[in-house]
């Protein structure tokens, strides 16, 4: 007697890759906001910088609008104090105890979805990715600890880590690594200091360079994504926090204009074919090159 077999389907997974951007990182809570409305699941996290802060208190169990509240609040003198170190103006360490005043858990090993944060060994010039196990409130200040400003954060193996957005600021691939099938890149800086205008100065030169050398090394991640976000924030500073109202409202615009195509690569596909996503997702690149 034929037996029937029933194909169960089931949903790729998603991996969300959050970019550095400082102040601008408030507009990630936009996007969440967004994925809350729709039913958009995140199975897993990578953040550089701000990105991580905002992705690892999704990881840690986080609703959006309690992200937000943070976000809101959030000022620079809850991120750092001045200190008489030569390597940097301040330190980052209240940025450990605000972290872990605020999430519902502070160890990799307890967060409700896969997370990774990414610093900068200032040593070699290696992308150091934090994940699994360990202190999430550490791995966070040390991916934010923008090299010059903030004292390097020096970890169990003597490393000392700086900002990950000099290696990553889009970890795309991380997210990748961490198991994603489908993944949504949020870019906060896509479109530089539009609030600058054309260079006047020395300083202004070297600014709009180190934006041009910083777009350049994100473009690959950009493609490796399979839908890029770019909340459109550049007449925005990056120092401007309290202006956190633009920045998720930027999110959410940007956001909303991506859940089209979110849904679609989320359509459940059969279990049976591992390879149905890698298929389809060279199919459409090539149309669109095409």
């Amino acid at each position: 007697m034929w037996r029937r077999v029933t194909r169960q389907s089931r949903r790729p997974r998603l991996g969300l890759a959050l970019s550095g951007g400082a102040a601008r990182g408030i507009a990630h809570v936009g996007v969440l906001k967004v994925f809350e409305e729709h039913g958009v699941v995140v199975d897993c996290v990578a953040g550089t910088s701000a990105g991580a802060l905002v992705g690892g208190a999704l990881a840690a169990g986080m609703t959006a609008g309690e992200i937000e509240g943070i976000a809101r609040s959030l000022r620079w003198r809850d991120l750092g104090r001045m200190t008489l170190s030569r390597l940097g103006v301040q330190s980052s360490a209240s940025m450990e105890d605000y972290i872990r005043a605020r999430f519902p858990v502070t160890r990799f090993e307890e967060l409700t979805i896969p997370f990774a944060a990414v610093a900068t060994d200032l040593h070699t010039g290696a992308a150091v990715v934090m994940r699994d196990e360990g202190d999430v409130a550490f791995a966070i200040r040390a991916s934010c600890a923008l090299p010059g400003w903030y004292v390097p954060v020096v970890d169990e193996q003597g490393r000392q880590l700086v900002d990950g957005g000099l290696v990553a600021n889009l970890p795309t691939s991380v997210a990748r690594a961490l198991g994603a099938e489908v993944v949504v890149a949020v870019d906060v800086n896509y479109e530089g200091a539009k609030f600058m205008g054309p260079p006047a100065s020395v300083v202004g030169v070297l600014l709009q360079s180190i934006i041009v050398v910083q777009r350049t090394a994100v473009t690959y991640q950009r493609q490796l994504a399979d839908v890029v976000i770019s909340p459109p924030v550049g007449h925005l500073r990056w120092d401007e926090m309290e202006r956190a109202e633009e920045f998720i409202a930027a999110g959410v615009e940007s956001a909303r204009a991506a859940i089209p195509a979110i849904k679609e690569l989320l359509e459940p596909q059969p279990a049976e074919d591992p390879g149905w996503f890698h298929l389809r997702r060279s199919r459409d690149k090539q149309t669109a090159k095409d």
